[in-house]
């Protein structure tokens, strides 16, 4: 996916895509207690500006009566700015933490949505079909969802802030610096809220350089974000097959590789901290100047003793305060880049998932319907592949109890005939009839095995505690694993500790465990030796007498345990042919 253009950061694209991403929450019956929690924040928002200006007119006051001498009233003034003071505290504390509630709130809606719209049995289309435009959708879920509504909270807040500052503090500036000339050598001129327009010129230039210097920061937070997380994934790859590739000796490449990807994060790091570094030259160096402007104009007048110490002081806190929400722009501009390059990310997710969702169901559909015949059957069954190119022909039926061993050479279509009978292929037309009611197992050549318990593994995807432990002690020692069975409340990631052959013993385990009555088999037992294979398929046909049982065979050894055949052979145009034996 091509990194968003520099140029785009306040596009009509990226403000439908905070829209549309803002509606995912905003529009949910969880919105409620938010829309709550969100006129709290800006309640406490406004009340943390009202403080300040407290502050600012009670330091003013402090101040006078410090210039006057007056000790009475200079305690009066000091309790009243330590009452606004604490108003400061208060308000400001509880402003972040309400804030915090509503982020944690609306992340887990937006997260929650994201799984839902993820983890389903199009994820394998999304990545089949648009893998290249969807990297790391873990990344996107897990960070950029977090990011992405920190940002909008922090951003929209302190906005409304800056606005509410704007509004209090450019009053009191004006008011302020409307009655004192400004000395000129031409002479004394009178130029009405004089500060406040300064204020105004000075954020207008530094809004202005400050997206001339930092926009480049958008497409390199955007490249960021990938290349961490193609790292990460390589570290969690080689550990998940650190078997694999010790028997392979490939530890070398694959620090290379890994080294190479950490490469691509040094060389885009070394970009991003020098745009970082111009941009905070820049914006510090504007503020430190800026923090001068106002002491120097506005001391000739308190020379001339029109205006008081207090008041002086009062304009530089006014003019900071008012300089400040102006160049709100300037100072939140690194994390708006970053928030953009978050939100490019998670609606270009949503495009996938809604083309790949379109492209489900503008495609040629291959019917699977429900029978009370008792018989699997495949009518006039023809699977394409998804650019609508034939595939697969396919005729037959499964009867309760037969055992059919599907055979023909590599890349005939044996594993995508499996995926159509599992609903997962809707590529093709005709029907596929499935008894009412029939339980269908399918078991891929490497099973998943979740991280949790042991108990879990066996149980999956059903909640462990669905069976007793006598009936899962019974399947493991069937076979071979009752070593196993006094670590069935055992937490690890059991795909790295057992062995290939282990995990494919425990996936016929958990056969026995729910005791199908439709079994299909991708190459299940490959990885077991020829006799313990054979034992296997004997024991789940003594133990499931009533099954089904449809195999993917490549060994002759495998076929043979079947009484059935099913034969895919290519014809003259390539397409497979499913001929019964």
């Amino acid at each position: 996916m091509t990194p968003p253009n520099a140029e785009t950061i306040a596009s009509s694209s990226f403000f439908r895509d905070v829209w549309r991403l803002g509606m995912i929450y905003w529009r949910s019956p969880a919105a409620q207690v938010g829309a709550a929690l969100l006129a709290l924040a800006i309640a406490l928002e406004l009340a943390t500006v009202y403080s300040a200006v407290l502050v600012a007119r009670t330091q003013a006051t402090v101040f006078d009566v410090i210039q006057d001498r007056n000790v009475a009233a200079f305690l009066g003034a000091l309790g009243m700015q330590a009452a606004a003071m604490l108003t400061t505290i208060f308000a400001a504390t509880f402003r972040i933490y309400v804030r915090q509630v509503l982020e944690i709130r609306w992340r887990r809606k937006m997260t929650a949505e994201y799984l839902r719209r993820w983890m389903t049995p199009e994820a394998y289309w999304q990545i089949e079909l648009h893998g290249a435009a969807m990297d790391n959708p873990d990344q996107r879920i897990a960070e950029d969802i977090r990011n992405y509504v920190a940002s909008a909270l922090g951003l929209s807040l302190s906005l409304l802030s800056s606005l509410v500052t704007l509004a209090s503090f450019g009053g009191m500036l004006w008011m302020l610096s409307r009655g004192w000339p400004l000395a000129l050598p031409i002479g004394d001129i009178y130029v009405p809220g004089f500060l406040m327009w300064v204020a105004v010129g000075y954020a207008a230039f530094a809004m202005w350089i400050t997206h001339v210097v930092g926009r480049k920061l958008v497409p390199l937070n955007f490249d960021k974000l990938r290349y961490e997380a193609d790292f990460r994934y390589g570290l969690v790859r080689f550990r998940d097959q650190v078997e694999p590739v010790a028997f392979s000796r490939g530890e070398l490449i694959e620090r290379r590789r890994l080294l190479r990807r950490f490469g691509s994060i040094v060389e885009n790091w070394w970009r991003l901290i020098a745009a970082q570094r111009d941009l905070s030259l820049l914006t510090l160096g504007l503020g430190q100047m800026n923090g001068v402007v106002p002491m120097l104009l506005a001391a000739p007048a308190y020379f001339a003793g029109h205006l008081t110490l207090g008041k002086i002081t009062q304009v530089g806190f006014a003019y900071g305060q008012v300089s400040g929400a102006l160049t709100w722009f300037v100072n939140a501009y690194q994390e708006i880049a970053q928030w953009r390059a978050s939100i490019q990310r998670l609606a270009a997710f949503a495009d996938v998932m809604a083309v790949t969702s379109t492209e489900l169901a503008e495609a040629k559909h291959l019917e699977v319907a429900r029978s009370d015949e008792g018989t699997l059957r495949l009518h006039d069954v023809v699977l394409h592949k998804p650019d609508g190119r034939p595939l697969i022909r396919a005729v037959g039926a499964i009867r309760p109890g037969e055992s059919i061993a599907l055979v023909g050479p590599t890349g005939s279509g044996k594993t995508t005939l499996f995926r159509a009978l599992a609903g997962l292929w809707p590529f093709g037309v005709g029907r596929i009839e499935v008894p009412t009611g029939a339980q269908l197992h399918f078991v891929p050549s490497r099973p998943y095995l979740p991280v949790g318990s042991l108990r879990f593994a066996l149980t999956y995807p059903e909640p462990e505690d669905r069976y007793d432990d006598d009936t899962i002690r019974e399947a493991l020692e069937v076979f071979d694993l009752g070593a196993l069975a006094a670590v069935l409340g055992e937490h690890a990631q059991w795909h790295v500790r057992l062995s290939a052959a282990e995990q494919q013993r425990l996936s016929l385990a958990r056969i026995l465990v729910r005791a199908p009555d439709w079994l299909f088999l991708d190459e299940a037992t490959h990885a077991l030796d020829e006799a313990m294979e054979a034992r296997a398929y004997a024991i789940l046909r003594e133990r499931l007498p009533r099954a089904s049982l449809l195999s993917i065979a490549h060994r002759p050894s495998v076929a043979a345990l079947h009484t059935i055949r099913w034969v895919l052979v290519r014809d003259a145009d390539g397409v497979g042919v499913l001929v019964v034996e």
